[in-house]
């Protein structure tokens, strides 16, 4: 049997096989539907706990209003009470003590300064102060408000005012593509981790320590197929139904992100290219081979899928370390010699990806490593395959 004609074989036969167990396809697709539901369900929850009614009218004090920002905020029904310079300490204690819940300073004729205002003088454009609790959630809900209805209005202008440009004032409302950037790089990396982890765990056992508790691994090492390559259309196969089960969980997880967080975000996917997920996938794709073949390793020295499972556990807490470790960092690692290091090295590059801070040696670096270590795996378990002692130990 030619060798690419015995790898399709095996990796035929082993789709076949999961796809014909409809538990086993619940069990790929149904932890992104819960997760989903879940998700969905606990965000709903935290806005009815911790989000503001549906007629919510903030409490908002201004200094020195311009009669063009009275208009846009009466557009929006959003009412301003006037304020002196002399009320802004009382003001901001009643902030702090949630009596109030914003407070505006726009610098005198400010209607004047911005229609004066060259942007192309380098000199500084007329700047909003604006001031808020963050612990509060109707301030936070109203500061949102407001700095969603400047940034539309100082864009339709040119970007001829500024808001909050002091540098001990950081209460700037993140663009759509950032603020999806600042959460998909913290939080997508662990979770992608995980979530392939988890679906290499639902397959490789079953199929590996599985087959051998039901003695069928027999027949199919008595074929005239190298051991190798039942090794590689294992692990191809398997890396696909990973993959599956991985894609369900992440589609899981993005569709109920802005339920879970309230609506409070707007996230979006779109913000990112197409170059972008091509180089996710190849980084994923890479990674997943990596964890089904050190999973498929394991698998074979158990004698049962509890048992599989059992020593598999260790390695899944090691990922779920790694990819926590993520969160920690300043952005991705610029060390080309640590994205030599299985897992990390793929955490990292997510990180990059997510951030807009890509690099293409890294990516280049990590599926070099991620390649190797599958090939030196595939080794190590055709030799596991060629050994009685370890594939009929029972």
């Amino acid at each position: 049997m030619k060798r690419s004609s015995a790898i399709i074989t095996i990796f035929k036969k082993e789709l076949y096989r999961f796809f014909k167990d409809r538990r086993t396809v619940v069990a790929i697709l149904l932890p992104g539907l819960l997760i989903y539901v879940i998700y969905s369900v606990m965000g709903g929850a935290f806005s009815d706990q911790f989000g503001v009614d549906n007629e919510f009218k903030p409490n908002i004090y201004s200094v020195n209003t311009p009669e063009s920002i009275k208009a846009l905020t009466a557009s929006a029904e959003i009412e301003l009470k006037d304020a002196d310079s002399g009320q802004q300490e009382e003001i901001k204690t009643q902030i702090t003590d949630e009596n109030c819940d914003l407070l505006i300073i726009f610098p005198e004729d400010f209607d004047k300064k911005v229609a004066e205002y060259d942007p192309t003088s380098g000199t500084e454009a007329p700047g909003i102060e604006i001031f808020y609790n963050s612990a509060s959630t109707n301030s936070t809900t109203a500061y949102t408000m407001i700095t969603s209805l400047l940034d539309s209005y100082e864009s339709s202008m040119t970007n001829k005012f500024d808001v909050n440009h002091s540098a001990d004032i950081k209460f700037d409302l993140a663009s759509e593509r950032d603020l999806t950037s600042a959460i998909f790089s913290m939080l997508m990396p662990m979770l992608l981790i995980v979530l392939l982890f988890s679906g290499c765990l639902a397959v490789a056992p079953e199929s590996i320590a599985g087959e051998k508790e039901r003695g069928t691994i027999a027949s199919m090492l008595i074929t005239p197929a190298k051991r190798s390559d039942i090794a590689i259309g294992k692990i191809l196969a398997l890396s696909l139904l990973a993959l599956i089960s991985g894609a369900s969980s992440t589609l899981g997880i993005i569709l109920s992100f802005p339920k879970l967080m309230g609506g409070a975000v707007e996230l979006n996917g779109a913000v990112y290219s197409v170059t972008d997920y091509l180089l996710l996938a190849i980084v994923i794709l890479s990674t997943v081979l990596v964890l089904i073949t050190l999973t498929s390793i394991v698998s074979a020295f158990a004698k049962s899928v509890k048992e599989a499972n059992g020593y598999v556990t260790p390695i899944m807490i090691i990922a779920m370390l790694v990819g926590v470790s993520g969160m920690f960092g300043n952005g991705a690692s610029s060390n080309h010699m640590l994205y030599a290091i299985p897992l990390y090295n793929s955490v990292q590059c997510m990180i990059g990806i997510f951030s807009f801070d890509i690099n293409l040696i890294n990516i280049i670096v990590t599926v070099a490593a991620n390649i190797v270590l599958t090939a030196l795996g595939v080794l190590v378990l055709t030799k596991m395959f060629n050994s009685e002692k370890v594939m009929f130990n029972k």
